[in-house]
């Protein structure tokens, strides 16, 4: 009897509690939290004095550089100017002995033909010239004239008779048929001059045709 009442007791008593629901398993997150972030501030530091000083002698040697550089460039300029300005000089000089020299190129062949001009004056002035005065004068002054000429470097181109002809130096007036080599000097008729290897006059010149080209002809 008591243990019928005790079970009858028993079950009103779970009869009152609640009924507690199982617990259920605490899944993880499926994306990882990402903390907050925050800018980390790095803290100032202080310039120390030895870093001050060497910036100022970096901006020392720098300024020093710099002037030298300057100077430097200066000095490259006045040098610059002055070779411009001795170029110059020289140009201008070379100019004017150029000039000189044309004006007087024939300053010492005209000084030298002055003598022959002073005899050909004494002779006109004799009032009663002999033959043989005459000839005397005129041969002094030719004289005066090839030493003239000969200071001065004038040749004369005067080729002997059967000579080669030279179409450089000669200049041939008439062909003539004779007993003579082909193209060669039979005789001159006026004499040619040279300066130095210069020609200033050809001589004129007859020039052999040759027989044997006449027959032919």
């Amino acid at each position: 009897m008591q243990n019928q009442e005790k079970c009858e007791i028993e079950e009103q008593r779970k009869s009152i509690e609640p009924v507690t629901p199982p617990l259920e398993p605490v899944m993880p997150p499926s994306e990882p939290v990402t903390p907050p972030t925050e800018p980390i501030t790095q803290p100032t530091e202080p310039v120390s004095p030895s870093d001050s000083s060497v910036e100022k002698e970096l901006v020392s040697g720098l300024e020093e550089k710099f002037a030298n550089a300057e100077a430097k460039i200066s000095e490259l300029q006045d040098a610059l100017l002055r070779a411009n300005a001795e170029m110059e000089n020289v140009r201008r000089r070379m100019q004017e002995d150029l000039m000189r020299a044309r004006k007087f190129a024939i300053e010492g062949f005209a000084e030298a033909l002055l003598p022959a001009k002073d005899s050909l004056e004494i002779a006109l002035k004799i009032e009663t010239p002999s033959i043989e005065s005459l000839k005397e004068g005129v041969g002094m002054t030719l004289k005066q004239l090839n030493s003239a000429f000969e200071k001065n470097r004038v040749t004369e181109a005067n080729p002997m008779p059967g000579e080669k002809f030279d179409p450089e130096k000669h200049q041939a007036i008439s062909v003539v048929s004779v007993e003579q080599d082909t193209n060669t000097i039979i005789n001159v008729l006026q004499k040619g001059y040279l300066i130095a290897d210069r020609l200033l006059r050809p001589a004129l010149v007859t020039v052999s045709q040759g027989k044997s080209d006449s027959n032919g002809a």
